[in-house]
C-alpha cells in the first residue's frame, strides 16, 4: 500500500510538468495567432483605404472629363463614380472610434465625411439663389484648400465644407422628391453663357478643389498604415497585443451601436427629418449602412473584397474565438446575420422609411445593438484591453 501510494506520487510528479507544458504551449500558439490576426487587420485597413485612394482617383477623373465639356451623361458618369467611390469608404469606417489616424487630434474624418450637411452654406437651394461660398465672389474671390478646409465646421456642426458629401450635394442638389434623389441639372456646370445658375464656373471649381482635398486627407490616413508607417509601426510593435485588440474591438462596438444604429438610424426615426440621412442628396443612405456592417464583418472575419475583386485575407479574430469559446463565436455569427438580414429589410430611399414607416428601421436597430454587446464579449474573450 505504501508503495503504490508512493508510486501515484511519482506518477503525478511526472504529469504535472506535462500537464503545465501542454497549457503554456495552448497559450503560446493563441498568441500567436492573435499577432497573425492583428498583422493581419493592419493589411486589411491599408488595402481598404488604398481603394478608398483609388475610387477617388477615378472619381476625381470623371469630374474633370464632365467639366471639360458638361454634359447629361457626363453628370451621370460623375454620380455613378462617386457612388462606387462610398463602397469602399464606407467599409473603411469600421476602423473609426479608437484615436487611429482617421479620426485621433489631428485626424482628417471631418474633413472627409462630416455630416448632415446645411447646403446653404455652399451653394443655391430652394428660396435661396445667392446662397454659399459659390454665389459670393465678392466675400470670396478665390475658392481654394485653405479657404474650405478654415471654413469647414467653423460656423456649426452643418456648416459643412469639404469632403464625400460637399461633393455629393454639387453632383445631385437638394433632394426635393419623395420618390427619388437630388436632380441637379448639368447645366449649372455650362460656362457658356446658356448655363442654369449663377456662378457656373465657381461651381466646377469648387468641386475641383473639394476633390482635391478629398484625395489629400484619403493619402494623409493611407500612409500611416503602410509598411513603413508610423501607427503601423506603433499598433503592431511598440503596443502590447491586449491594447491593440482592445482598440480594434472597442472601435467596433461604438461603431456598430452608437454610430451605425445611433447617429445614423435612431437619430434619423427620431427626428424624422428627411435631411438627417447619411447620404441625403443621392438617396444613398441604405447601400451606406450596408458598407458599414460589411466593413464590420471583414474585421472580425479577417476578409475584404477589392474593388478589382481580388480579396485580401488572412488570419482572423473569429478563428482564434472559436479556439477560445465555441458557444460566444456561434452568438457572434448569429448577431452578424441578424444585423444584415433586418439591414436588408429597410425600404428605400431611407428618407422615406424614416417619415413614414420606421418599423424596420427600429428593428434594424435593435439588431445591431445586439451585435455590439456581442463584439464587446468577443473583444473581451480575445483578450482585449477595453
Amino acid at each position: 500500500m505504501k508503495k503504490s501510494i508512493t508510486n501515484v506520487f511519482l506518477l503525478i510528479a511526472v504529469l504535472t510538468p506535462i500537464v503545465i507544458s501542454c497549457h503554456k504551449t495552448q497559450e503560446e500558439d493563441i498568441e500567436q495567432l492573435k499577432k497573425e490576426a492583428l498583422n493581419n487587420y493592419a493589411g486589411l485597413v491599408l488595402a481598404n483605404y488604398e481603394d478608398c485612394y483609388q475610387s477617388v482617383v477615378d472619381y476625381k477623373q470623371s469630374v474633370e472629363t464632365f467639366l471639360q465639356n458638361p454634359t447629361a451623361s457626363g453628370l451621370e458618369q460623375c454620380k455613378s463614380a462617386w457612388l462606387f467611390a462610398r463602397k469602399p469608404y464606407g467599409q473603411s469606417e469600421a476602423f473609426r472610434f479608437y484615436g487611429g489616424p482617421i479620426d485621433n487630434g489631428q485626424g482628417p474624418e471631418g474633413l472627409i465625411n462630416a455630416w448632415p450637411m446645411d447646403e446653404v452654406y455652399v451653394d443655391y437651394v430652394v428660396g435661396n439663389p445667392n446662397a454659399g461660398v459659390i454665389n459670393n465672389p465678392g466675400q470670396y474671390p478665390d475658392i481654394n484648400k485653405n479657404l474650405l478646409v478654415g471654413l469647414n465646421e467653423l460656423l456649426s456642426e452643418k456648416s459643412i465644407f469639404t469632403g464625400y458629401h460637399t461633393a455629393e450635394f454639387l453632383l445631385w442638389g437638394q433632394d426635393l422628391s419623395a420618390s427619388g434623389p437630388g436632380n441637379r441639372p448639368y447645366t449649372d456646370y455650362v460656362t457658356d453663357g446658356s448655363g442654369t445658375a449663377a456662378n457656373q464656373d465657381r461651381r466646377g471649381q469648387y468641386l475641383t478643389v473639394v476633390n482635391e482635398l478629398l484625395l489629400e486627407h484619403l493619402n494623409q490616413v493611407l500612409t500611416q498604415w503602410t509598411d513603413t508607417g508610423d501607427y503601423r509601426q506603433k499598433f503592431l510593435n511598440t503596443y502590447e497585443t491586449k491594447k491593440s485588440l482592445g482598440l480594434i474591438f472597442s472601435g467596433l462596438v461604438e461603431f456598430t451601436s452608437g454610430e451605425i444604429a445611433g447617429e445614423r438610424m435612431f437619430v434619423a426615426i427620431d427626428l424624422q427629418d428627411q435631411e438627417h440621412e447619411h447620404s441625403c442628396f443621392s438617396d444613398n443612405t441604405i447601400n451606406d449602412l450596408k458598407a458599414n456592417l460589411e466593413g464590420v464583418k471583414n474585421v472580425y472575419f479577417g476578409k475584404y473584397k477589392r474593388i478589382d475583386g481580388s480579396e485580401h485575407s488572412g488570419r482572423s479574430f473569429a478563428d482564434i474565438l472559436i479556439k477560445i469559446d465555441s458557444d460566444l463565436a456561434l452568438e457572434v455569427l448569429n448577431a452578424i446575420d441578424l444585423a444584415e438580414l433586418e439591414l436588408s429589410l429597410i425600404p428605400a430611399p431611407f428618407d422615406q422609411t424614416i417619415l413614414n414607416n420606421t418599423t424596420p428601421v427600429q428593428e434594424a436597430i435593435d439588431a445591431l445593438n445586439a451585435l455590439s454587446d456581442q463584439l464587446y464579449l468577443a473583444g473581451k474573450a480575445l483578450g482585449g484591453e477595453f
